[in-house]
């Protein structure tokens, strides 16, 4: 796979993700939701920390805005090296399915990137009103915006287990709970392709005379 393929696929990734990202935002309230299908819906919320909304002041006694400093700086490095990884693998002509799954990965890490990076100094708060793009008053910074999440999959809501298993017997659960979104689904999809297709990926380079 070329370059320039590459590139339209990580340039049309990241133009779905961040087209739908500010759509929610400037058109949701946070924590709006809007019903597709009774398995899928639309839910406006903001991710501040890492998977699952994990934040690094969970963890370590620092502030929340430290926390977020760090996490985005991280992911700052983490997406040049993907950058790097994926130019690499061009370069040396590795099979398309490796090129094609980094070029999904480095998609959404920078599509997530972007939230992080610039949306705390561009947008207002959703907090019971829809924000602003652009406003004279952000919630944020640079370098402490959060993650705009929407895609929901409620396919299995307060569902209760049968009393026969042990311990988690009569206890209710749901599936699918995370809240994500068009990035998220690149990196996953990108990740499934290095694992399903792992030998024809990582296994003989392909020849040149085989390149497009």
């Amino acid at each position: 796979m070329s370059l320039k393929k590459s590139a339209l696929i990580v340039i049309l990734i990241l133009l779905v993700d961040q087209i739908s990202k500010i759509y929610v935002k400037t058109t949701f309230t946070y924590q709006q939701s809007v019903e597709v299908f009774s398995w899928f819906k639309i839910l406006f919320i903001e991710n501040e920390g890492a998977a699952w909304g994990a934040k690094l002041s969970d963890i370590f006694p620092i502030a929340d805005s430290t926390g977020k400093l760090i996490l985005t700086v991280f992911r700052l490095f983490a997406v040049a090296g993907i950058g790097y990884w994926l130019f690499d693998t061009i370069k040396k002509h590795a099979p398309k399915v490796l090129i094609f799954a980094v070029s999904l990965i480095f998609a959404g890490a920078l599509g997530n990137i972007i939230d992080s990076v610039f949306y705390g100094a561009i947008f207002d708060e959703s907090y019971g009103k829809v924000a602003t793009l652009f406003s004279d008053d952000p919630y944020s910074s640079l370098f402490h915006g959060k993650v705009v999440d929407m895609l929901y999959f409620p396919i299995v809501q307060n569902a209760v287990l049968p009393s026969w298993i042990p311990v988690i017997g009569g206890n209710t659960f749901s599936f699918f709970e995370p809240v994500f979104n068009v990035a998220d689904t690149a990196i996953s999809t990108g990740v499934g392709i290095l694992l399903v297709f792992n030998k024809k990926a990582f296994g003989s380079k392909t020849d040149k005379s085989a390149e497009e």
